[in-house]
């Protein structure tokens, strides 16, 4: 039996997972190492504080990930496929380690965020 994500333990182990499937990913890869060429000493630790504070509202989250996305929207352009894999890669890795109402709640809340991203960056 798996267990929840209980602690910020938890969600590093969970963001480092997905980064992982992330960067060779053939749909969305692309975006973290040919549109923005992402420095992942600096990236994990802020996922950590943003999925953190998304899920146990900790407060350690200081950012604007729409105006981010946004200008990676601009420099290019994200499709819906790409949100709506994004999404399924996401579930699909706390699937793999955790079961419980806060991996639900954060599936949840990881769609959510998706879907008003989606809308939002070509606004």
């Amino acid at each position: 039996m798996k267990n929840d994500i209980t602690n910020r333990g938890d969600i590093e182990m969970l963001v480092n997972a997905f980064y992982d499937k992330v960067k060779t990913d053939d749909k969305i890869g692309l975006f973290f190492t040919d549109v923005i060429h992402v420095n992942w000493e600096q990236h994990l630790p802020r996922m950590y504080d943003f999925w953190d504070n998304v899920l146990f509202q900790t407060g350690s989250y200081i950012g604007n990930p729409m105006q981010r996305h946004r200008q990676i929207h601009l420099q290019h352009p994200i499709q819906n496929e790409q949100f709506i894999h994004w999404v399924n890669l996401f579930h699909a890795t706390i699937d793999e380690f955790f079961s419980g109402k806060n991996a639900e709640l954060l599936k949840s809340r990881a769609a959510s965020i998706a879907a008003i991203m989606q809308v939002r960056v070509n606004q």
